[in-house]
Order: C-alpha cells, then sequence, then structure tokens
C-alpha cells in the first residue's frame, strides 16, 4: 500500500505520508529511460541504442529520477487519496521527502478536503411571493415599443431640429483651441436625448437646421473616463447633413396585422397580457428561490476552505472564457475593451462564487440527511436530455459527463424541489 499515514493537522487539511515501493519506482525509471533515451546522444552508440546502465553511469544515478517521480507521484499519491476515503477540493501540495533506488519515495502531501457540514430546520423556511398584476399602462407600453420598431425613417428639411430626432452630423471637438483624440467623426448618426454625448451637447442641435454649421461648448464631466479631459471646457464644431424623424404607424387592428400573427389589435393586447404575466410569475418565482436559497445560506454550519471559492470563481471565468470565444473574443481582449484588470474581474465574481459554493453544500448534505437516491432510470433519462438539449449523441454525452457528478446534481435538485416544497409562503398580491 502507498498510504502509511493520514493525519488531521487542521480543520479541512489532512498530511498524508505516501511511500513508494522500490521495485514500482524502478519500473516508473524503465518507462522513463525508454521515453528519453532518444534524445540522449552516447558516443559509441547510435542515437535511442545506449543501454541505461551507460547512460546512468555516463550522467549519474539520478538522471532519469525526476522524470520517473513526475510520472508516478500523481498516481501513487491518489491512490493514497482514495485509501484515506477524503473527498478533495483542491490540488495537494507535494513535498518529496527521501529518494533512493534501495529504499524508493517518501511523499508528503498536504491535502485541503471537503468541509463537514451542519444544517437543520430546512422544512418550513418561510418566505414571501409577490404576484404582481399585469397593468393596461404597462401592455401600452409595449405596444409603444412594438411601434417604435416598426417606425419608419422621414427625412425632414423643411424645419429645425427638434428632441427626438435622427440628426446625422460631422463634428470635432477642441480643449483650449487643440484637437483631441476621438473627437472628430464624419457623418455620425447622432439621436437627439439618447444620451450618447457628453450632457449638454445634444440640447444645442435643437433648433439648427441642415447645412448649419455651428459650435457646441460643453464640459467633460469630472469622472470622465479620459483623464486628461475630465473637468475641462470644450468646443465642438458641428455641421448638420441630415435630419430624420421616426414616423410611427398607428397603433390598431391593421398594426395588428402588420407587426404579428393576430388580426386584431385585441389579440395582440391579450398575447401580451399573456407573455408579461408570464414573465412576472418567473421573475416572482426566481426570488422566491433566492429568498429561499439565501436562508438555506444562512443555516448552514461549515468551515468554508477558501480554495473552494477560488475554484469556483476559476470556472465561472473559464465559462465566461469560453462563451465569448464563440463570438471571435479572447478574455485578454476583453479585459483591455474594458479597461479592467484581471484581479478586478475575479473580484466580480466573488460574491456570485460564495453563494453558489455555500448553497450547494447545503443541498448535498440535506439530499443526505433526506437519503435522497436516483433511479438508473432517471440518471438515464437525464443524459438523454443532455443529448437532446445540446444536440449531441448520447453515447457522447456518456464519455462526456461522469455519471456520479451527474447523479449529485440531480441529487441537490431533487434537495431543493423538497425544501421549496416544504416552505411556508406567503403570497403579496401587487
Amino acid at each position: 500500500m502507498s498510504l502509511k499515514a493520514a493525519n488531521k493537522v487542521d480543520t479541512n487539511k489532512y498530511e498524508l505520508e505516501v511511500s513508494v515501493d522500490p521495485s514500482t519506482f524502478e519500473e516508473a525509471i524503465e518507462r522513463t529511460y525508454h521515453k528519453n533515451k532518444g534524445k540522449i546522444n552516447v558516443g559509441g552508440f547510435r542515437k535511442g541504442k545506449a543501454p541505461r546502465k551507460i547512460i546512468e553511469k555516463l550522467y549519474g544515478e539520478e538522471v532519469f529520477f525526476e522524470d520517473a517521480i513526475n510520472d508516478i507521484y500523481p498516481i501513487e499519491v491518489s491512490k493514497a487519496v482514495e485509501e484515506a476515503k477524503l473527498e478533495l477540493v483542491d490540488r495537494p501540495e507535494i513535498e518529496i521527502v527521501s529518494v533512493s533506488k534501495e529504499d524508493g519515495i517518501e511523499i508528503k502531501a498536504v491535502c485541503i478536503v471537503k468541509p463537514e457540514v451542519e444544517i437543520k430546520d430546512y422544512k418550513g423556511i418561510k418566505a414571501t411571493k409577490t404576484v404582481k398584476n399585469v397593468t393596461d399602462e404597462e401592455i401600452t407600453e409595449e405596444l409603444t415599443r412594438m411601434s417604435e420598431r416598426n417606425g419608419r425613417l422621414v427625412s425632414i428639411d423643411d424645419r429645425a431640429v427638434i428632441d427626438g430626432d435622427i440628426t446625422v452630423i460631422d463634428f470635432e471637438g477642441f480643449v483650449d483651441g487643440v484637437a483631441f483624440d476621438g473627437g472628430k467623426a464624419e457623418k455620425f448618426s447622432l439621436t437627439i436625448g439618447s444620451g450618447q454625448f457628453i450632457p449638454g451637447f445634444e440640447e444645442q442641435i435643437i433648433g439648427k437646421k441642415i447645412d448649419d454649421e455651428f459650435d457646441v461648448e460643453v464640459t467633460f464631466p469630472e469622472e470622465y473616463q479620459a483623464e486628461e479631459l475630465a473637468g475641462k471646457p470644450a468646443v465642438f464644431k458641428v455641421k448638420i447633413h441630415e435630419i430624420k424623424h421616426k414616423e410611427l404607424p398607428e397603433i390598431d387592428d391593421e398594426f395588428a396585422k402588420d407587426a404579428s400573427e393576430f388580426d386584431s389589435l385585441d389579440e395582440l393586447k391579450e398575447d401580451i397580457k399573456n407573455k408579461l404575466t408570464q414573465a412576472k410569475e418567473k421573475a416572482s418565482e426566481n426570488e422566491l428561490e433566492e429568498q429561499i436559497a439565501n436562508a438555506l445560506m444562512e443555516k448552514l454550519e461549515a468551515e468554508i476552505p477558501q480554495a473552494m471559492f477560488d475554484n469556483r470563481v476559476a470556472e465561472m471565468i473559464s465559462d465566461f472564457e469560453h462563451r465569448i470565444g464563440h463570438q471571435g473574443m479572447t478574455l485578454e481582449n476583453y479585459l483591455q475593451y474594458t479597461g479592467m484588470e484581471m484581479d478586478s474581474f475575479k473580484k466580480l465574481h466573488e460574491e456570485q462564487a460564495t453563494k453558489q459554493v455555500k448553497l450547494r453544500l447545503a443541498l448535498e448534505k440535506i439530499s443526505e440527511l433526506e437519503g435522497i437516491e436516483i433511479s438508473e432510470d432517471d440518471l438515464n433519462d437525464e443524459f438523454q436530455n443532455l443529448a437532446d438539449t445540446h444536440s449531441i449523441e448520447l453515447e457522447r454525452v456518456k464519455m462526456l459527463v461522469n455519471p456520479s457528478d451527474l447523479e449529485l446534481d440531480m441529487k441537490v435538485s431533487k434537495a431543493m424541489d423538497l425544501v421549496r416544497e416544504t416552505a411556508k409562503i406567503e403570497e403579496i398580491h401587487e
């Protein structure tokens, strides 16, 4: 056996003493020799043909030790962890205590393990669910948004700019009479009232006409992103090329036919009401679930290793990197565009990571206390569901997803269902 001793040295920390016998070490050395012999030149022998003993005599007995140790210690430490029945939450810290052909290898592995967890009174959690009714104003607002999406742009040449117009302008900005970087554009499309430009800029375009050339005087905000411009007065020379106005359709039966699959405005309104009701119900359920989750986290008793939080942050960042990768962007580029350092980006995820780790531990413990089991049929159904959802062959999914991990995920989900079903929920209607 590779495990000599398993000693608890601190909360959630064990120190394993692992021994690799001489014969196992010898086998690792022999594998290393065959792997590397082709890279070693020895006079009098063709490359890769020099016997091991000759190489060891020439370069020292320990020539293959480092690679052999690196080859074997992960396997032996893993065996020891399994033998000690430890559930690790981070890679163990490894120290090679001693190495020799005669005695083998002595290893010390410091392991951070999953914490012991306690949770009580998880049934009957008190929570409130806010049920929000859909108002006529909300339906009207959605119809207005639909109208705006279906509006058409009309060129204006017989009046001055008014609020809400879309203008096509040239502009160039100056501070202390000197043009600054990023302050110039031609044929730029600006919607008046959008707040897209510096405060005070858009308002000064109101009342101007096509071909007008004029100055716009503004002051950069104190918190402006470019420090060299923050708080400074600026003059923009502006010329108007075009004025456009969005002409909105009248909201009636004809509009309903053009903008939707319905034949009347009343049918469209009813559909909007149903969709808004569903959205509000989903939002209410999400808020309720968050209440219950927060209550569970408060009831959790555990000394959680920092490594669990750090690893969850790393997973979240990795997931984010994967998502933006599909859009042709790297994480490095994203950070550059947003002006964010990696440490700051990590901090953005820390609160959510902490909540996820605590909630997961709570639900896993509840699953254990309730004796929740997953049948083979249910597990197979979930594999099939994953395959269907991601359009991947079933056998491929089974290769990619560890059955034990999936089973635990399903237990956690059932545990949350149990807590939700037993919760004492007060409904508040608004």
